[in-house]
């Protein structure tokens, strides 16, 4: 998930359906003018690769003309290590969740340039798509890297990994399948490690308290690399659905 992002937390009493309350943003969507070539492919290639968040419940099947592994990426940010992805592993079917306009023209654009058939794209809320158009037990993978990490102790509660949104993953992965988070900011690093660590249904891929080794085929992003200037290190985070 990129820094420029926006998705939402629901409060208790939103999820069981009590008195409205405000939801808790998980992170602030930046503003950002698109360039000519991003907004001539959100108008060429957003009909072919682009879903529609009030469409509803995917057929995964009918949308990609196959049947593969769903990878999903939450806050793909612009998009070039996703189009990395998808170019280097065309056996996956890859859905791109991300807000900040720019970033899903851009993705667009080198999708149609890499001539990538695998790629579909939300310009919407992740927590809204998860729950109205991802099947349950439809992903093989779910991706989350470099979310904002909310570094403030009194902005903890915005971060996007807690609880609630461990189980809307975990009902979203099929068995076996894997929820992948990675971060530059140790603080964040353990308290995903604390609440992937407690929620049910999980298996730590890594051993139990263990961070895993970042894989060959994740790329390095822009974000990972900003992070290792400032002496950031880099904690990836794999929990497997059982």
């Amino acid at each position: 998930m990129s820094e420029e992002n926006k998705t939402e937390q629901q409060t208790p009493e939103q999820s069981t359906g009590e008195k409205y309350m405000r939801t808790v943003k998980s992170f602030v969507l930046r503003a950002g003018r698109m360039t000519e070539g991003q907004q001539k492919a959100m108008e060429t290639q957003w009909p072919l690769m682009g879903l529609e968040p009030d469409s509803g419940m995917l057929d995964l099947a009918q949308v990609f003309g196959r049947e593969a592994p769903v990878v999903l990426e939450i806050g793909f940010g612009m998009g070039d290590s996703l189009i990395e992805m998808a170019k280097a592993q065309p056996e996956n079917n890859y859905i791109g969740i991300e807000v900040h306009r720019p970033g899903v023209g851009r993705l667009l654009s080198n999708a149609e340039k890499e001539g990538l058939t695998n790629i579909r794209v939300f310009c919407h809320d992740a927590i809204e798509v998860l729950a109205n158009c991802i099947p349950d037990g439809s992903l093989s993978t779910l991706q989350l890297f470099f979310p904002d990490p909310w570094h403030k102790k009194k902005h903890h509660k915005r971060r996007i990994v807690q609880p609630a949104f461990a189980e809307t993953i975990r009902k979203k992965l099929k068995v076996g399948g894997v929820f992948h988070m990675a971060t530059d900011w140790e603080n964040y690093a353990e308290h995903m490690m604390e609440v992937m660590s407690a929620a049910p249904g999980y298996r730590n891929v890594a051993g139990e308290g263990q961070y895993s080794p970042q894989p060959e085929w994740r790329p390095v992003t822009k974000f990972q690399k900003r992070g290792e200037r400032l002496g950031h290190g880099v904690w990836d985070l794999m929990f497997e659905r059982t």
